[in-house]
């Protein structure tokens, strides 16, 4: 086959202007596929590869793989080249820093430091540093902010710095939205243009992000997901992201959703739907079928920024009308639009329901009238509650907390604890409310939650209600524009009157930046056992994540959450118990206050428009004056601060060698912890406060950090020092090993129990090399790099489990610790292992190949022997070579040194 066939390049007239296009339908006129057959996610992934295909990076071997789908799918590896790249500051630092460092080393070979590069358009948007210190007041959002300022300016220096010094990246100041409503809303082509040797080339936009929701992209069909840190840096620097050619679950939605219904119901129950029906873990889900019309683009990116919760790489939906009127509202140029369209018909990648319906790896459907009002909790995202069993289920958890009391001594009031707040003394229930937080990007940037929580708010106030006064209230809105529509229909007012002041645009409660709780709630759950509980618009609620103290986390809509604040606690059924009384003594119940989605869908016709958000997004890269005014380091070298306690040079390139090291058997290996199920990277590597009697506390303090400006290990991620110290130190973590939770260990050779830090501290002295042995969905949650780098840095070489989630695997590779699966139908507790054993991990020195058997001798203290077979989730031959190099950092930058002394010595 000539290049030609496979290229199919064409150059045609669009409404831009002569563009050129790599044609789908000509690959089909080889005989090399048929297009109509093919999902919408593997069109573009074959549209990729023919564009990208040089006979080098991408072969014809990987077109035809593409094409040939579903042959090969599950098991052949491609190369995948994303249009761009996108950040967000707690994975953004850490991935600048590993990047100057990079730098340093190619200085020291005598190359230019500015080979380390971003070889693609690179976003990086700051939206994961503010908390929630201030709230309930019209001036929460300039304190919040001021805040931030004083405590990150060290960081925001670093990412000016980086700004000026990579040149395809761009800075996106704090205070502008979250990552992925600003992706969606403004920076997302759908179609994107390039100039190359002259030449116009079209193309789909696609994305890779460091951070697991940029799912949330899929809502208008671009093709993207997150990965960790360490992929995204490699990527940035030139780098294919090789893939196994993913299965594709088709998900039919049929039926319309009942009324009182909202999008954040139908995605906890799509979210459960998959998570209980089949196996989503590196396979893409694509949602088809009647049931999309009566979803907008903003419901359908509700539910694809979930899809790290049910598991699939992503959550599609195809081009369609919906998309193009999302385009329109949001204020994209029509031109633009029109080429968007043009370009998906062309290309058989827009959606009708007139279209022949693809073949799909699994085919499900889903009805979407068989949803009904839920939340999901108190731990995971996929518990869904439907309301009316909220209350009964709760009192499920509530039971087994007086037990696991009971059984630890502690005597905790049965019916709740008496609080005095203003001079009045109340009767706090267990399941009060703590936090009620409208958060995250999930729900903060569709209009029909947004406006659906102000008139809940509206209508509570006009009935006299008020929220209770141990709740905690926010909003933290994704998108600007949302509080541009929200003060011109004037619920801004209502929700400020319940509490809900805009406290920031970003992340905030759903990543742990919640700030403290009310102080007299606080001492309740301290001294008296109270349990407490927060309700948040997020997708993310594993213990120990929204705030410490928290026992029962749930995700609801905005809508419910103001019902929660005005309840005040968890312990409710909302069908038949009333939200509270009226100053009349009339009982007012939820679907007094409860919108109908008419009313909803009025206001978003009459108030969202694209004026607002061409308004809102005109000065999207200027900051504020803080900002404008901040000074940053400049040159191509980045100025390390030795003093610094949030910015360090990290170790990882220490005696960085041109040859790797021949990797070899893990002999005299010690057990560091030893996990259950759906441990998550949270427990791995929080982001939340950092407790000053923690190791990373005391380092901290030991160099001049007052408690009070400590922020959270999200913030410290540039400091390898705080974030080895935070690792395992969760504050609700189970290491089987010991009888407590935190971060907690046995010291083997003693016995002695300590912190998992301080017992790594001591096997390094000796030598020792640790594994981590744990359950299933091991790494479950946020993309993020520290949850392998952290455990690398206290000198973990592998990692025993029966099951791993797809991106924390790949970031394990990606830092060259070894992923090793249990045989199906074994475990820890199958085999009888007590993690007091001595292991060793045979079969490495002798070669590696893709998933291949290594054995394990695991010697118990009394002599007794147990042997078993693990797989190396060495999934394809491209990680294969990244262990081998003990990283895919390492791994690059060897290429790149490598390249750039060989140009010197053919110069000379």
């Amino acid at each position: 086959m000539s290049k030609s066939d496979i290229i199919a390049k064409e150059i045609l007239e669009s409404p831009i202007g002569k563009v050129a296009v790599y044609r789908l339908d000509r690959l089909e006129e080889a005989g090399l596929t048929k297009i109509s057959r093919l999902p919408y996610t593997i069109r573009i992934l074959l549209e990729n590869v023919a564009r990208n295909y040089d006979g080098k990076t991408v072969t014809e071997e990987d077109v035809r793989t593409v094409a040939s789908w579903p042959q090969g799918a599950g098991d052949k590896v491609i190369p995948f080249m994303p249009s761009r790249a996108i950040l967000q500051d707690y994975t953004g630092v850490p991935a600048v820093v590993d990047l100057a460092a990079m730098r340093d080393v190619a200085a020291e070979f005598g190359c230019n430091p500015r080979i380390i590069d971003t070889h693609i358009p690179a976003h990086l948007i700051i939206d994961h540093s503010i908390s929630v210190d201030y709230f309930g007041t019209s001036y929460a959002l300039y304190r919040n902010m001021e805040l931030e300022f004083k405590r990150y300016k060290e960081r925001y220096r670093l990412l000016k710095w980086a700004q000026q010094a990579f040149g395809n990246l761009k800075v996106v100041p704090p205070g502008k939205g979250i990552i992925h409503q600003v992706n969606i809303e403004y920076l997302a082509k759908v179609v994107m243009t390039k100039k190359i040797n002259g030449e116009t080339i079209a193309y789909p936009d696609s994305v890779i992000g460091a951070d697991s929701h940029t799912t949330m992209i899929n809502g208008i069909g671009v093709l993207g997901w997150g990965a960790g840190g360490i992929e995204v840096e490699a990527v940035m620097l030139g780098q294919p992201y090789y893939m196994i050619l993913p299965e594709v679950i088709g998900v039919k939605l049929v039926g319309e959703p009942r009324e009182g219904v909202t999008p954040t119901d139908i995605v906890l129950a799509i979210t459960e739907f998959l998570r209980k029906n089949v196996e989503t873990v590196g396979r893409f889900v694509e949602f088809y079928g009647p049931g999309l019309k009566y979803l907008l683009a903003f419901d359908r990116a509700t539910i694809a920024n979930m899809a790290p919760e049910y598991g699939s790489t992503t959550g599609f939906f195809p081009v369609d009308e919906e998309t193009l009127a999302f385009l329109r509202l949001t204020g994209r140029d029509p031109e633009h639009v029109r080429f968007v369209e043009w370009y998906t018909r062309l290309q058989h990648l827009f959606y009708t329901d007139n279209e022949p319906e693809p073949e799909y790896s699994i085919k499900l459907e889903f009805d979407l009238s068989s949803v009904e009002p839920s939340i999901a909790g108190p731990a995971h995202p996929d518990e869904r509650v439907s309301l009316k069993e909220a209350k009964k289920r709760f009192r499920e958890v509530l039971a087994k907390y007086f037990e696991e009391a009971k059984k630890k001594g502690l005597n905790v009031p049965e019916k709740g604890v008496k609080i005095s707040f203003d001079g009045e003394e109340y009767e706090v229930p267990h399941g009060a409310v703590a936090i009620a937080a409208i958060t995250s990007c999930t729900n903060t940037s569709n209009p029909h939650v947004m406006i659906g929580a102000g008139l809940v708010a509206k209508k509570a106030v006009e009935r006299g209600l008020t929220r209770k006064p141990w709740v905690k209230t926010s909003l933290s809105p994704g998108s600007r524009v949302v509080v541009e529509y929200l003060r011109q229909t004037g619920l801004s007012q209502y929700l400020e009157a319940l509490g809900f002041h805009v406290v920031g645009f970003g992340c905030m409660t759903c990543i742990g930046n919640s700030g403290p709780l009310i102080p007299q709630v606080e001492k309740a759950i301290r001294e008296q056992g109270l349990f407490a509980t927060s309700v948040l618009s997020g997708n993310r609620n594993f213990l120990g994540r929204v705030h410490p103290l928290t026992r029962g986390n749930y995700l609801a809509s905005p809508m419910l959450v103001v019902a929660y604040a005005l309840k005040g606690t968890i312990d409710w059924d909302p069908e038949t118990e009333p939200i509270d009384y009226d100053p009349n003594g009339e009982p007012v119940y939820l679907k007094d206050i409860w919108p109908s989605t008419s009313e909803i869908k009025k206001m978003i016709r009459e108030y969202v428009s694209p004026d607002l958000y061409k308004k809102i997004y005109k000065d999207i890269y200027k900051g504020t004056e803080q900002w404008e005014k901040l000074e940053a380091p400049s040159g191509d070298l980045y100025a390390w601060d030795p003093s610094s306690t949030f910015i360090q040079k990290p170790p990882f390139f220490e005696g960085f060698t041109l040859e790797p090291p021949k990797p070899s058997d893990i002999i005299g290996a010690r057990v560091l912890v030893m996990l259950g199920d759906k441990v998550t990277t949270d427990h791995i590597s929080p982001a939340g406060p950092i407790p000053p009697d923690s190791p990373a506390g005391k380092y901290l303090i030991e160099h001049g950090v007052k408690p009070s400006e400590f922020g959270t290990y999200g913030a410290r991620r540039g400091n390898h020092e705080v974030m080895m110290r935070g690792t395992f130190a969760n504050p609700r973590i189970k290491n089987l090993l010991v009888d407590r939770e935190g971060g907690y260990t046995i010291y083997w050779p003693t016995g002695e129990i300590m912190t998992v830090y301080d017992a790594a501290m001591r096997y390094k002295e000796q030598g020792i090399p640790l594994i981590v042995i744990a359950g299933k969905r091991y790494g479950a949650g946020s993309s993020r790099d520290w949850a392998a780098k952290g455990p690398y840095l206290l000198g973990v070489k592998a990692v025993i489990a029966e099951s791993f989630e797809r991106i924390h695997r790949s970031n394990l590779v990606g830092m060259g610790i070894l992923p090793l699966q249990f045989m199906p139908g074994q475990n820890a507790k199958t085999l009888g292992l007590r993690g007091d054993e001595v292991y060793d991990i045979i079969g490495i020195s002798e070669g590696l190949e893709p998933r291949k058997k290594l054995k394990v001798i695991a010697r118990r203290p009394d002599g007794t022997k147990i042997e078993f077979e693990v797989v190396a989730r060495l999934d394809n031959w491209v990680e294969v070579e990244y262990y081998k190099h003990s990283g895919i950092l390492h791994y690059v930058l060897r290429n790149m040194i490598k390249k750039c002394l060989e140009q010197k010595k053919h110069q000379k």
